[in-house]
């Protein structure tokens, strides 16, 4: 599929030579076809150049999810450019096409890889900028990916392949990415501030939460504070104004919730008549009934249903939400959101339960029909236990014979291969698609899953090479596996740019460039062309 909107190669080399015929012999060493290639290898020349195009791909996908819900989206969370180039690259080797895959930029990865500080928590502790550096970062890797599969096409067509074809429907690597920016990194203005850096970067969709900006914590964790609604819908309008400001018209506003496991609010918002937002969140409020003469100096109350009430306050100031509260507290939460310019919800919860997640989307429904979720698919969730649980309870219900399964040790590795466990591996293979169509998620994430890869093959590799194995664990687990799965990285010079800088320092300097590929590069041992039967191995490249 052509991308549109993007420099083609015949448009460029037009450009090039009536630019050449305007400035006429001084522009004589410049070749029309090699700048009109280095233009298409190059195809978004600005961050608000991706963004616009990769919120018009966003607003498709919604429609498309409205019409169908098995048309949903999915993304995995990355920390560097390079990680979400390698995914990018693999998405287009096994699955032919990037369309519906996105990428998404957690702000508890940038917090634990990406501050200056060192690892920290998940506390809006970070560098703002650090936010908006690694969107900027990410597009570069994915710019890079694009000019280096393009020019090993013109090469080919250089070599008398024709490639043409490929060229001029190039699908690029350059996909939206949803951008966590916490609970907005300050009031409304810094909020504002910041999300101009993450569009001018490139963000299409920005996520934010209604938990306050300096008490923030991670959703799955304990001691979550959130805001009145109108404060956050402040924080709402900052962003949309920073999309119109930047002409990026089509950008997309995810509003979480952490209301679902958040029991505290900092302020008790000021009612101006019975019945509107602020009252509607004051009736959340924990609090007891209390005549005047007992009322102490400073206390603050609260006039409810005719009577006077003393909302409970906690030592630190903060005022807690009543038992039980949580769930209509979500639903509020959402529809308000949607109401004030929201286009997206986040549903913040302690567990994978599409059950529970489709009950509170369909409260939402019944006042906004097209309610679509972003969700979570968190690694905070221990999904086998979870799902060995809930069929555990369902088998129960059923009143099926469960004596074979101890209920507290369901995690056990003797129970893999049991029935209770395969029934529970097959709906955790099919969450996203049940969960597109039952409880109205759009969009599937993983938040931090190259964390824990990083960190899972780290184990493995470092038990062998340092153990008996030694430098057979490395050749054996890493290089044997990318040369015989194609992995594009296992030729690291040309993924690093070594080629395309090759082919760029020919063009400038001609035959004097020195070039780094010549018979002498390592590289070279990876070229396979070696018939095996009828089949042909093509070069890993």
């Amino acid at each position: 599929m052509k991308n549109s909107g993007e420099t083609s190669y015949s448009s460029a080399l037009e450009t090039v030579r009536n630019l050449k015929k305007k400035y006429g012999n001084t522009w004589r060493a410049i070749n029309s076809e090699n700048a009109a290639r280095m233009a298409t290898q190059n195809r978004f020349k600005t961050g608000l150049d991706i963004a616009k195009y990769t919120a018009a791909i966003m607003r498709k996908d919604m429609a498309e999810y409205d019409a169908d819900p098995s048309n949903y989206t999915q993304s995995l969370g990355c920390w560097h450019g390079f990680v979400a180039q390698q995914k990018m690259i693999a998405i287009k080797k096994h699955h032919k096409t990037t369309n519906k895959r996105y990428l998404y930029l957690s702000g508890w990865m940038v917090a634990a890889l990406r501050s200056e500080f060192g690892p920290l928590p998940d506390q809006s502790m970070h560098e703002k900028t650090a936010v908006s550096s690694l969107i900027g970062e990410i597009y570069d890797f994915l710019r890079q990916a694009d000019a280096i599969e393009l020019n090993d096409l013109f090469r080919r067509l250089e070599n008398g392949e024709d490639v043409r074809d490929e060229i001029d429907n190039f699908e690029t690597h350059i996909v939206p990415i949803i951008a966590d920016i916490d609970a907005g990194f300050g009031n409304e203005e810094a909020t504002y501030l910041l999300a101009k850096k993450m569009i001018e970067a490139g963000a299409c969709a920005i996520q934010i939460e209604n938990q306050v900006s300096d008490a923030k914590q991670c959703g799955h964790q304990d001691g979550k504070v959130t805001v009145p609604h109108e404060d956050f819908i402040a924080k709402l309008n900052a962003i949309r104004y920073a999309f119109l400001e930047l002409g990026v018209d089509d950008g997309v506003i995810i509003a979480r919730t952490d209301s679902e496991g958040a029991g505290l609010t900092q302020k008790l918002p000021v009612s101006k008549e019975p019945g509107d937002l602020a009252s509607q969140y004051l009736a959340f409020i924990d609090a007891e009934e209390i005549a005047i003469e007992d009322v102490r100096q400073n206390d603050v109350l609260l006039k409810r249903n005719g009577k006077l009430v003393r909302p409970v306050r906690l030592a630190n100031g903060l005022f807690r939400f009543r038992e039980g509260t949580n769930i209509d507290r979500v639903v509020l939460d959402c529809i308000n959101s949607l109401q004030n310019g929201a286009d997206l919800l986040w549903i913040e919860t302690p567990t994978p339960n599409l059950g529970q997640i489709a009950d509170m989307v369909n409260r939402v429904r019944e006042v906004v029909p097209n309610a679509k979720l972003v969700y979570n698919n968190s690694p905070s969730f221990n999904w086998t236990l979870n799902f060995r649980n809930q069929v555990y309870d369902t088998m129960v219900a059923q009143g099926k014979d469960v004596s074979a399964y101890d209920k507290n040790n369901l995690m056990d590795a003797e129970y893999d291969n049991s029935e209770l466990c395969r029934i529970a591996d097959e709906k955790i293979r099919t969450f996203q698609i049940d969960g597109a169509k039952e409880a109205g998620i759009f969009h599937h994430l993983i938040t931090l899953p190259t964390y824990h890869t990083t960190a899972l093959h780290m184990n493995d590799l470092t038990k062998g090479y340092f153990g008996e194995e030694g430098m057979l664990a490395y050749v054996k687990g890493v290089q044997r596996q990318e040369i015989r799965k194609g992995v594009s990285c296992v030729k690291h010079q040309r993924m690093a740019g070594s080629d395309l800088g090759d082919d760029h320092k020919a063009f400038f300097a001609g035959d004097n460039a020195l070039k780094a590929g010549g018979e002498k590069n390592t590289s070279n041992q990876f070229e396979i062309n070696k018939k095996v039967g009828k089949r042909e191995l093509v070069p890993i490249n």
